[in-house]
């Protein structure tokens, strides 16, 4: 099946692309399908919850393609910060920009915040919601996946995007920035997300 994946992200769009491809699945971006960037696409996070982000994201692109599409919002909750930066993941220091600069002034914003926090403080999860729509019209399907582990005092690897050199997760014993592609796709909350729809999709 060909998919509209309703995310301008590249990190999110490398990782997207691997996993649908590996299950047989054709995954287009919004650039592929002929969608340049609009102004309003700003206000499509502007909700309280990442299932409401997603589906606002999901019917906004379907609706514009008309393709079977689907969107995520994900984010890093950090538990003693009362599940910040959470749907405020991606604008959480208040910065624009090329992704790189973003990410690092979310990141030192992170760090500011858990300065001398202790390890039990540092708990916090990734987790992520998509949302499909196979019609635009359709009722919305809504997938979930999540990842424990905690936050780092100082990063470690440089691979993923985001919060990952920070991230180390419990499961693989290791920071997302040290995982190999095919470690994080296994536990992360993305991967987990979309082996849902991807099983969704096949029955």
């Amino acid at each position: 099946m060909k998919l509209l994946a309703a995310t301008r992200s590249a990190g999110k769009q490398k990782e997207l692309r691997r996993l649908l491809q590996a299950a047989g699945h054709e995954v287009v971006f919004p650039d592929e399908a002929g969608l340049p960037e609009r102004a309003e696409e700003d206000l499509l996070e502007t909700e309280p919850s990442f299932q409401a982000n997603a589906r606002r994201k999901a019917e906004y692109f379907a609706r514009l393609s008309g393709l079977p599409t689907f969107a995520d919002d994900s984010g890093l909750e950090v538990f003693s910060l009362g599940g910040a930066p959470g749907v405020r993941s991606k604008r959480f220091a208040g910065v624009s920009g090329p992704a790189s600069v973003v990410d690092a002034a979310n990141n030192a914003e992170l760090m500011r915040r858990l300065h001398g926090a202790t390890e039990a403080r540092r708990a916090a999860r990734y987790r992520c919601v998509l949302v499909l729509l196979r019609l635009p019209s359709a009722l919305p399907e809504v997938f979930e996946g999540a990842c424990a582990g905690r936050i780092l005092e100082a990063p470690s690897g440089t691979g993923g995007f985001g919060y990952d050199p920070y991230f180390f997760c419990t499961e693989i014993g290791k920071s997302f920035g040290d995982a190999a592609a095919a470690e994080k796709d296994a536990v992360s909350h993305r991967g987990r997300a979309l082996q849902a729809l991807i099983a969704a999709l096949a029955s």
